[in-house]
């Protein structure tokens, strides 16, 4: 893209008046649709472009994905003189009533896919600059340069839904629950990190050197598994740590051995408790503590005599 997008924009939009609103859509936009990461950065790229151009704008999400947000039921054609339609393929029923709610709107798309050129979904446009055309119309993917935040934390969630062995003491599915609820609700970048090895999928570590090399890149580790919690503090990785058993068992005890004091037992386990411990192991102090423990444990000081050089609090 030779142009910053406001300029493509502030051409790709004329003619437009002074006032005219514009609605911005995508795949994002339909409740049977889905958001991509692709398809978020897209419509910030170009909410960010409209607002440097001056063009009052709003952008239009999926109930589902952004419940409170204004939706396509919402936003009414009579309001906007243009809608634009950001990333994806131009393709499918969706597009087609997107074409007919908003009939007396001028309608342009940037970013897009082209599957077939002749379809009604592309013709239905008054004007298209697509990602995926040959020659001088081609235009770069608008995910690429818009603007990002601050890097979230990584963090990895090794949870076990197994240990049979423990009977009426097991509470692991409401652990799992609580975690999961809460979790979902937590700024950051959550990543699958469990501790099962395989040979025959990629979706699992085939070696424990190929596991302690995924843990090693986290910023924290929420488990409720003793691995989880053990492997994460053998690379200086702070541990959230739940013991899924009733009264307290192994992981409890590996815990106690190595003083770590984010545990939370799970008749203890809420919202508001996940939220200290999280504030915690992602602070100087939580992080420090790690790495003491990390020192510990690959020194090999396997009885509570090994453990004297470790202060009695955090």
């Amino acid at each position: 893209m030779r142009h910053g997008l406001p300029s493509v924009l502030d051409s790709l939009l004329r003619p437009r008046t002074a006032s005219g609103r514009v609605l911005v859509t995508g795949w994002f936009s339909f409740r049977d649709g889905e958001v991509t990461a692709g398809d978020a950065l897209a419509e910030r790229a170009v909410s960010d472009a409209l607002g440097r151009l001056g063009v009052a704008h709003d952008s239009a999400w999926s109930p589902v994905f952004a419940p409170g947000g204004p939706t396509l039921e919402e936003a009414r054609p009579e309001s906007y003189e243009q809608m634009v339609f950001v990333c994806g393929p131009l393709h499918g029923e969706q597009i087609l009533r997107l074409h007919e709610r908003y009939a007396a709107c001028r309608r342009v798309a940037v970013g897009v896919s082209v599957v077939d050129a002749g379809a009604p979904e592309v013709a239905g446009f008054h004007r298209v600059l697509a990602r995926d055309s040959a020659g001088a119309g081609l235009m770069a993917d608008l995910a690429g340069a818009a603007r990002s935040e601050p890097p979230r934390p990584l963090v990895g969630v090794a949870l076990t839904h197994g240990q049979g062995e423990y009977g009426a003491r097991r509470d692991h599915e409401r652990t799992s629950e609580v975690l999961g609820s809460w979790l979902a609700g937590q700024d950051c970048a959550r990543v699958e990190a469990d501790t099962r090895l395989a040979r025959d999928t990629w979706r699992l570590c085939r070696t424990p050197d190929q596991y302690l090399s995924l843990v090693g890149r986290l910023d924290l580790m929420v488990t409720d598994r003793l691995h989880g919690m053990v492997l994460a503090l053998r690379t200086g990785v702070p541990a959230l740590v739940v013991d899924p058993v009733r009264g307290g068992a192994k992981v409890s005890a590996q815990a106690g051995l190595v003083r770590w004091p984010a545990t939370v037992p799970c008749e203890d386990v809420s919202p508001g408790v996940l939220d200290d411990w999280w504030a915690w192991c992602l602070s100087p102090a939580g992080r420090a503590a790690a790495r003491r423990r990390q020192a510990l444990l690959l020194r090999g000081a396997y009885a509570t005599g090994g453990l004297r050089d470790l202060d009695s609090g955090r």
